[in-house]
């Protein structure tokens, strides 16, 4: 291998190949030879800076193209990491591929060598044969007969035909090397396109050994974590604004971002084909499940405001929020106080306001909206199988080989493992983690994990803590408050409402606190575990960061909708929460029910965790871009070459989509776990989808660099995790209709304890509130001198609480009504007829959707088939040309079906 130095002594180290020649050197920079299109160019001297567009993505001969660039700065103590990179890029060469280097003098801060990397045909196409890369071998000849009914209501939604679909439709198969000439190779520089490229070229990346010494030193990630190269990423196209003024780029993020990134184009569908393409099929399919759960909300969105707006027109039909507010009935209800000491006697009528609030929500509708979106969940989940399948076969990822794609050997694991046992199905020797050490990781993992979520639970008890101390202290501040005089409002502001915005802001700001601490937590310790491939990497942390997220993001929820107000006793014995010597008291739900303070932290949580993550996603790579670029701000714009561009860019990371599907998993979670509160979830929901998916297409095309392509059939794990929550969905909404809302209670006293005998509601309140004599208060539940109203007097000797009790003097005094019981027996019934139906519905909706659709299913055997019969037509041509051949001369060698081509030394693990 020759090496020479450009502009000045050793300033830039241009690596050549290993047949290359010191011609062409006129502006010191070496020009490769090459056998690909445009070599007149060849002959011309090297291109300077100045003179080369700052869009190109090809070497100084503007033939090859730049697959891969690989950044690295100088340190004064680099002489290690000089020697690595020497090591590297010359087992780099030995693997075929072929290197140009930019001095450090040419780039905008002055420090930065920027080493661009292209694969070369040979290379290509015998790693396109191990990683059974699929590429066309026919053109497709089924007609597409699927006619879409009213189609032309979806024209304004409709992108050009061009950008929709970027590539003819073909028949493919895996490629095979011996075979090149049975494919449709129409020019070899093409043939790939350049996802597939710098996939492959990542390939090697990751498993190329840097040192002599230790071929168990090996890969990128190791370097970019030791500091010897700062970054390493393809390229994108050009400018997203602008198309690329080399003719042959593609200029396909100038599309993406005219097409698909701008907010304008919100209501336009998005041009997957296109998105894949340039992306890979990984973030291809993350975005079709994105839009499609989008799509799908709509239908949901829809029925939920439908509801919603039930509960506003039966407003005025409320008949007990009618006795609440009446001065009658509810002016005259003495309750007893809501904790000890500091909260006195109030009347009934002060909830006047919550209950009618309460109504919106609270009322039929909720039973059938809860029912709706079981069954809605379940044409979700099963319409998107069909869709995936669907994607499966137009993305050629049918016959996806796991075994060569999603479960090759993390280069880790292999650096890692240092014992060595007999594969029995490939008869190789493979690293392995030993049992013994497996288990103690997984142990101390399981731990940690446990050690996390208990932690997490001991956060929310704090905030029920703060729940109980603080409501006495606002009760008691807020008795002679200037916010009670305030018109509209006043009356809206009660010590209940404070507690519950307070604790629903603090509980938000701890989920936000230990998100970002258990991030870090998840990834160390399941790189402690040293999963064996990717696929296993991924889904293990999945698992964590979802467990995680489930107990940090709903248990806020599940203690408001299914523990308060459930265990607080009577006047004359309450539950305290750590017992009597903590003076904290169990809180009580509102007259009204605990169904409107489920509402309130729902939509706390879930719109602050939304426009958070919206403002973080879009602001902080803008800001950091802005502030990472600003010194080339200053440069002319001829100096700004495209690497120098797409190195100021933010990195997408390997754990970038991990983060997009974890938020709208968890949005997903809100929207149907608890949507039984909170009709208007699905609105919110697609609100903020219709924005997140612009926002993600704006921060992929604009703000982060051009992500290594990556292959997925599916959305992974996250399938079985979308299917756990829908049927944990059922049973969560199920036990808020008949527990936590006040509609069973309703139901029965309508139809069972009426007195007039009437199917009403008229009398509903005062049979819900039972009596107590207040000289049975104990006097630590007494309120302290001055604690209680003007109005109160000696003359009230009972107060009412909310609960199905015999009254004072009763023989069974304080001890539960039949009428609770059969209220119990009517909720429990009511959880198992309604799980039930749902499930069966759920069930035979299933049942009825095929995953697959019947015209992918013939597709797919149509493709089969002609692979076969095109490849066994193949080997009879090729037999009869060699028997030919050997009837001319006397010779026994099997022909050559593929040019010969120049010997490189390939990984190892390639072979």
């Amino acid at each position: 291998m020759n090496r020479i130095t450009g502009r000045t002594g050793a300033e830039s180290l241009i690596e050549m190949s290993p047949t290359g020649s010191l011609a062409d050197d006129s502006n010191g920079y070496h020009i490769h030879p090459s056998s690909g299109r445009g070599s007149s160019q060849l002959d011309q001297p090297g291109i300077n800076k100045q003179q080369q567009s700052k869009d190109s993505v090809f070497f100084r001969d503007g033939v090859r193209r730049i697959d891969f660039i690989l950044s690295y700065v100088d340190d004064k103590d680099g002489e290690r990491k000089q020697e690595r990179r020497r090591e590297f890029e010359e087992n780099l060469q030995r693997a075929g591929l072929e290197l140009e280097t930019e001095d450090k003098s040419e780039s905008d801060d002055g420090k930065t060598f920027f080493l661009k990397i292209h694969a070369p045909w040979e290379v290509l196409a015998t790693y396109a044969d191990v990683l059974k890369i699929k590429v066309p071998f026919k053109a497709n000849d089924i007609p597409n007969n699927t006619e879409i009914p009213m189609n032309w209501l979806s024209t304004p939604f409709r992108l050009p035909s061009h950008v929709m679909q970027p590539e003819p439709d073909y028949f493919t198969a895996p490629f095979d090397k011996s075979k090149a000439d049975f494919f449709l190779i129409d020019d070899k520089e093409t043939f790939f396109p350049p996802s597939t490229r710098n996939r492959i070229v990542f390939y090697i990346l990751a498993r190329c050994p840097y040192t002599t010494e230790d071929k168990e030193k090996k890969g990128i990630k190791r370097l970019l974590n030791n500091g010897t190269y700062s970054s390493a990423f393809p390229l994108h196209d050009c400018r997203y604004w602008t198309r690329s003024r080399d003719a042959d780029c593609e200029s396909e993020r100038y599309n993406l971002y005219n097409h698909w990134a701008r907010f304008l184009c919100f209501f336009k569908e998005q041009p997957l084909n296109l998105i894949r393409k340039y992306y890979g099929e990984k973030i291809g399919i993350y975005f079709a499940w994105l839009g499609f759960y989008t799509e799908m909300l709509f239908f949901a969105a829809v029925v939920g405001l439908i509801c919603f707006l039930y509960g506003l027109l039966t407003y005025d039909e409320n008949e007990w929020s009618k006795e609440i507010c009446s001065e009658d009935i509810g002016g005259h209800i003495i309750m007893c106080p809501l904790c000890d000491k500091k909260c006195g006697y109030w009347k009934l009528n002060s909830t006047c306001s919550s209950s009618w609030q309460s109504h919106m929500f609270d009322n039929v509708g909720t039973v059938f909206f809860a029912i709706f979106m079981g069954i809605w969940v379940t044409l979700f989940l099963e319409f998107w199988k069909r869709r995936q399948a669907r994607l499966e076969y137009e993305w050629d990822l049918v016959d996806f080989e796991e075994e060569q794609q999603q479960l090759q050997l993390r280069p880790e694991y292999e650096t890692k493992c240092t014992n060595r046992r007999l594969n029995r199905i490939t008869q190789e020797m493979e690293p392995y983690l030993p049992i013994t050490s497996k288990c103690a990781r997984t142990c101390l993992s399981g731990a940690t994990v446990l050690f996390w979520i208990s932690l997490i639970i001991a956060c929310i008890i704090g905030v029920i803590a703060y729940r109980l101390a603080v409501y006495a202290a606002f009760a008691s501040i807020m008795k002679d408050s200037p916010t009670n005089n305030l018109q509209v409002v006043g009356s809206l502001i009660t010590p209940q409402l404070a507690t519950s915005v307070t604790a629903s802001c603090i509980n938000f700001v701890i989920i936000m606190v230990l998100n970002l601490m258990y991030e870090r937590v998840a990834i160390w310790i399941t790189d402690m575990e040293i999963p064996k491939t990717h696929l296993e990497y991924e889904n293990k942390l999945t698992m964590k960061m979802f467990l995680f997220q489930f107990v940090n993001y709903y248990s806020s929820c599940f203690y408001v909708a299914f523990f308060k107000g459930k265990f607080v006793g009577y006047p004359g014995d309450y539950v305290y929460m750590f017992g009597e010597w903590s003076k904290l008291r169990n809180e009580e739900c509102d007259p009204g029910g605990c169904l409107i303070e489920l509402t309130t932290q729902l939509v706390i949580v879930m719109t602050g965790k939304q426009v958070w993550g919206n403002i973080q996603e879009a602001l902080v790579p803008w800001l950091m871009n802005w502030w990472g670029s600003r010194k080339a701000r200053n440069h002319p714009e001829s100096l700004y070459s495209r690497w120098e561009q797409d190195h100021d860019l933010q990195s997408f990371g390997q754990l970038g989509l991990f983060y997009e599907y974890l938020e709208m998993v968890v949005q997903f979670g809100f929207i149907t776990l608890f949507v039984a509160s909170f009709p208007l979830a699905p609105l919110l929901a697609l609100i903020n989808n219709i924005i997140e998916v612009r926002v993600d297409a704006w921060k992929f095309t604009t703000q982060f660099r051009r992500p290594v392509a990556a292959k997925a059939h599916s959305i992974g794990a996250w399938q079985e995790i979308l299917n756990g929550i829908a049927i944990l969905s059922v049973v969560t909404n199920a036990f808020i209709v008949a527990f936590t809302s006040d509609m069973i209670p309703r139901l029965v006293y309508m139809y069972a304890y009426q007195p007039d005998g009437e199917v009403t509601m008229r009398g509903y309140i005062n049979n819900s509130l039972s009596f107590f004599s207040i000289s049975q208060m104990q006097e630590a539940n007494r309120p302290e001198e001055g604690e209680n109203p003007l109005w109160f007097n000696s003359s009230f000797t009972t107060c009412r609480y909310r609960d199905y009790r015999y009254p004072p003097g009763h023989e069974k005094q304080y001890s539960h009504t039949m009428q609770f019981w059969h209220i119990l027996a009517a909720k429990l019934a009511f959880i198992i007829i309604m799980e039930h139906v749902v499930f069966l519905v759920k069930y035979f909706v299933a049942w009825m959707i095929p995953d697959v659709p019947s015209e992918v299913k013939a597709r797919i055997k149509r493709e089969r088939f002609l692979v076969q019969e095109y490849l066994h037509n193949y080997e009879v041509e090729k037999l009869k040309v060699q028997l030919g051949d050997s009837s001319h001369r006397d010779c026994t060698c099997t022909p050559m079906i593929y040019p010969s081509l120049p010997a490189h030394e390939v990984l190892s693990e390639c072979l």
